[in-house]
């Protein structure tokens, strides 16, 4: 009987696996007609893929075995034909009646429009069940704040919508819920970027950024933290997550650095700093990028341009602060197994190369539609990897195996689709919430509530923002944490005339924070569970690390030039933060004395002179203060060199 039954799902799982491969194709081909013709427009792409993506989830749910572990193989399987069915009748119906729902119908839909809908609503409630419970749950409440706020006193009281109301708002309504404007940005502009880091990835590219940058190590000892530095700013120009981040470089830099005599903690808390640099780095910074995009109304390019300065602070930062905690320890490098360039990782690396090149080119120079550059990269990028594989294998093998041929490619489909359908799905909920609030006002309410609290004082408006923010981010991903920040604080501190790029690249920051906050830190959690160690002192050591990230979120204010206006406008700016940056990195991580007080003042001293720097409204003595900065920096080095 057991082995009837391992047989079974044995076969079960196989079935998954060849479904999950042709949905995959199948959604892969659509959307690549789509960024090659534009037929049909985002609005009818999210009404047929958001579907479909549902039933990629399940479908890899079921492969992975843990779609619902706790039921039988069978009831597992008669759930997600169920589901799959509902997501066909949904895409049928839907495309079939476009025009007539949003045009004939508009505002007084039909019950069979609104059943539907509400079929898909409630699919994508069940994910974020699944997959984001915090999310769940305040779409949940929210929700119930919508139809029974008459029972709320004070300034939230509303005299509460109807059930249809919320059914229509959150489905059929397009402008609002599961397909409006997040999900479609999922499905078309961040999707072509997806395509090139998914082709990358497939075809090893990542793992030779990985190998190069671990060549860094055979210089010195503590030349190794470094290379987990240098693999994620590789990494983190095409991620745009500090999660996979941590995942990719992690895996290699962390062993790696234990290996040599780092203490587990400091291994990862280097990986947790370096990692999160994976939102802010440009060309492919995070999802919140994008929806800041879509927020102030600009191209990403803008938004890319003006992100380069803080991405390249930060991770300038972070090598410093690296640099000084491995001068703590003696490390034995001759310990650790550092793996060979091979002349294809040197083809990939001038791949990669190309890849950032041509899309910095094409956005910026160029000014092509960031959707349409990124597909131009990603058709130029294949054909030359492909090229370069086919060669690559026919020399190794002697022929052209089909097994080995066709591996990357559908490496490359199943983590298009995999990422895609996940990042879809995830924005879809969060266009739950964000519906909620465009039709309760719920933004403005609390925005109102923040702002009084904080007098209308910028320096209090920026603090209690920081809080919310923090209180926002330990439930949530960045992404919901940028919208939900973005929504309370913008209208406020524009009125009082805070620029938007100011406004909204502090609530990026903040996002980007989110990731990090404890105790929910996504990050620590991987790279701690990779190094073996405790999850709270990693995050503890991390965030000292990522101290220039406090320094970007304050210093946009006194040095707005910094996001305003890229390119010249930007270097004197960025010289100051970047001196500001390396002297408190050295304020809090170097040693100056074996006498506590003296090594205290020292270090207090230089933490005044690049608060000055970063803070003081002459931008003269803002500079002149660098000097001493400098002069304590060298003394630093002058005291390593005696010992």
């Amino acid at each position: 009987m057991d082995t009837l039954r391992t047989e079974l799902k044995t076969q079960a799982q196989s079935a998954a696996k060849v479904l999950f491969f042709i949905a995959s194709v199948f959604f892969f081909v659509y959307l690549f007609r789509y960024y090659m013709t534009g037929i049909g427009g985002p609005t009818l792409i999210a009404v047929t893929l958001v579907p479909v993506t549902f039933i990629l989830f399940t479908l890899d749910a079921l492969r992975n075995n843990n779609f619902y572990p706790r039921l039988s193989l069978r009831a597992n399987y008669i759930l997600a034909g169920i589901y799959i069915v509902v997501c066909l009748v949904v895409i049928l119906y839907l495309k079939q009646e476009f025009m007539n729902i949003r045009t004939v119908r508009a505002g007084i839909w039909s019950p069979t429009d609104l059943v539907i809908g509400g079929l898909m609503f409630a699919l994508i409630m069940e994910y974020a069940r699944k997959r984001h419970f915090p999310l769940f749950v305040i779409n949940l409440l929210l929700i119930a704040y919508t139809v029974y706020g008459w029972m709320v006193p004070g300034l939230f009281w509303h005299p509460g919508l109807s059930w249809t109301r919320i059914l229509s708002a959150m489905s059929v309504e397009i402008t609002t819920g599961v397909f409006s404007h997040l999900p479609q940005l999922a499905l078309t502009l961040i999707g072509s970027f997806i395509l090139v880091l998914s082709l990358l990835r497939a075809f090893g590219c990542v793992d030779s950024i990985i190998n190069a940058a671990s060549r860094i190590a055979t210089k010195s000892s503590l030349a190794l933290p470094q290379a987990a530095v240098v693999g994620s700013l590789g990494v983190a120009t095409i991620s745009g997550s500090g999660a996979a981040n941590a995942i990719t470089t992690g895996s290699a830099t962390i062993p790696a650095m234990i290996a040599s005599g780092l203490p587990r903690t400091n291994a990862a808390a280097i990986e947790t700093a370096a990692s999160l640099g994976g939102q802010l780095m440009p060309p492919v910074m995070g999802i919140s990028a994008f929806i800041m995009a879509e927020f102030l109304g600009k191209s990403y390019w803008d938004v890319v341009a003006r992100g380069y300065a803080p991405g390249l602070i930060y991770f300038a930062g972070v090598a410093v602060g690296v640099y000084l905690l491995s001068v703590r320890y003696q490390t034995n490098i001759a310990s650790v197994s550092i793996p060979q360039i091979t002349p294809l990782d040197k083809v990939n690396l001038l791949v990669y190369a190309a890849v950032i090149i041509g899309l910095i080119a094409l956005m910026g120079a160029a000014r092509l539609p960031a959707m349409v550059a990124a597909l131009r990269v990603f058709v130029g990028a294949g054909l030359a990897l492909s090229a370069i594989f086919f060669i690559a294998t026919y020399r190794t093998h002697g022929s052209w195996n089909l097994r080995n041929i066709a591996a990357p490619f559908l490496r490359f489909v199943e983590n298009f689709s995999t990422v895609i359908a996940d990042l879809t799905l995830l924005l879809a909920t969060l266009s739950i919430m964000t519906g909620v609030f465009v039709i309760t006002g719920i933004p403005t309410k609390v925005g109102f509530l923040l702002m009084e609290a904080a007098g209308l004082h910028l320096v209090a408006m920026i603090l209690v923002a920081f809080l919310f923010a923090a209180l926002v981010g330990t439930g949530l991903p960045p992404a919901p944490t940028y919208i939900i920040t973005a929504l309370v604080i913008a209208p406020s501190m524009i009125k009082i005339g805070v620029n938007p790029w100011v406004v909204h690249f502090y609530a990026f920051f903040l996002a980007v924070w989110g990731e990090l906050t404890p105790p929910t830190s996504v990050v620590a959690a991987v790279t701690a569970k990779i190094a073996d160690t405790s999850f709270m002192g990693t995050l503890f050591k991390a965030i000292q690390l990522c101290v220039v990230l406090f320094l970007l979120m304050a210093g946009i204010f006194s040095r707005p030039e910094l996001v305003l206006t890229p390119g010249l406008a930007q270097l004197g700016t960025f010289g100051l933060f970047l001196a500001a940056t390396v002297g408190m990195q050295f304020s809090i991580q170097a040693k100056y004395s074996d006498k506590k007080g003296r090594d205290l003042f020292i270090r207090v001293l230089l933490a005044g002179f690049s608060l000055l720097v970063l803070f003081h409204p002459n931008k003269l003595l803002a500079t002149l203060a660098i000097a001493p900065i400098g002069a304590l920096v060298w003394y630093w080095f002058l005291q390593k060199r005696k010992k």
